[in-house]
């Protein structure tokens, strides 16, 4: 499969963005992997990456994996990852050959790496994923905070497997949505694969919106490798984490990217584009995680628009 230069779906929300020339110049970006020198020694010092694939039911999910640095071993075109997702956790049970995405960040120096690929392996030792994409994103939108993560330690409550969307969401979804100045969203494309990525604004940038959730598009990379997926396939999926308390909220569903008049009620950043979300799956739980409850946030962040 050529995993190299932009598919339908990205050409055409360039197009409809105007900033194909400004893409075109990115596309090199996509060549075949590497995960040599700088990227091996970035994904060997994290303790947290996020993972988007499919359950046994073929339900999309995105869900955290913790570990102690090393955890992540990259050699060439293979991601080694020393960690499986936990007990309770929606992609518990992970069908092999599958298309898969990964993304690991560092919050302290505002620094994320994607990898994409098919699953090769998977088992309670971790897994195995055959790259076909590997690339960094700009610091945009990031949170400057730090994390401390107890890999060994077992959840600090028992896991609430996925559950159908009963068409509303609870209080305590509500206030994790809302309070969110960070989310990860999984995206997929039908000969591409999986992505997962990482957005980021003020809390409150995410709003619900009866039984359904949406977000302003904030200007990027003008890639727009997720709003690409979108406008292909509208499989989505999202995972929400409480920094202060390690709560994790997945949503399962689909996706809509809307055009709406630049400026206007809730478009934050000017764009006039936003991403309207339809949960169909849910699952909580509860991670070994903590952190500080000082966060600085991101110099891009908009000013959010009632």
């Amino acid at each position: 499969m050529s995993t190299i230069g932009f598919h339908e779906g990205e050409l055409k929300i360039q197009r409809q963005a105007g900033v194909e020339h400004e893409a075109a110049r990115l596309e090199g970006m996509l060549r075949p992997p590497q995960l040599t020198g700088g990227a091996a020694a970035f994904l060997a010092q994290r303790d947290l990456a996020v993972l988007t694939a499919r359950d046994r039911a073929g339900r999309m999910w995105t869900s955290p994996l913790l570990g102690a640095p090393g955890f992540l071993e990259g050699r060439d075109t293979a991601l080694q990852v020393h960690r499986a997702p936990t007990d309770g956790d929606p992609l518990q049970v992970l069908p092999l050959d599958q298309k898969v995405g990964l993304l690991t960040i560092d919050f302290a120096i505002r620094r994320r790496f994607r990898v994409n690929g098919t699953l090769g392996r998977a088992d309670h030792h971790g897994l195995l994923i055959d790259v076909e994409q590997a690339f960094g994103n700009c610091p945009a939108y990031i949170q400057q905070r730090t994390t401390r993560l107890s890999p060994d330690a077992a959840p600090v409550e028992e896991s609430a497997g996925p559950a159908a969307w009963t068409g509303a969401f609870t209080p305590e979804q509500v206030e994790v949505i809302t309070g969110a100045d960070t989310f990860f969203l999984g995206t997929t494309h039908p000969a591409r694969g999986v992505d997962t990525s990482h957005k980021g604004g003020f809390p409150g940038f995410v709003r619900t919106d009866g039984s359904e959730l949406w977000w302003p598009d904030y200007a990027g990379n003008n890639m727009f490798n997720s709003m690409g997926n979108i406008a292909v396939d509208p499989t989505t999926s999202l995972l929400f984490l409480d920094f202060t308390n390690g709560a994790a909220l997945h949503l399962s569903g689909t996706a809509e990217l809307e055009w709406v008049t630049p400026g206007g009620p809730g478009d934050d950043d000017g764009t006039g584009r936003r991403v309207r979300f339809h949960p169909e799956f849910t699952s909580t739980n509860r991670l070994a995680l903590a952190t500080g409850r000082d966060v600085s946030y991101s110099p891009r962040n908009p000013a959010l628009q009632p």
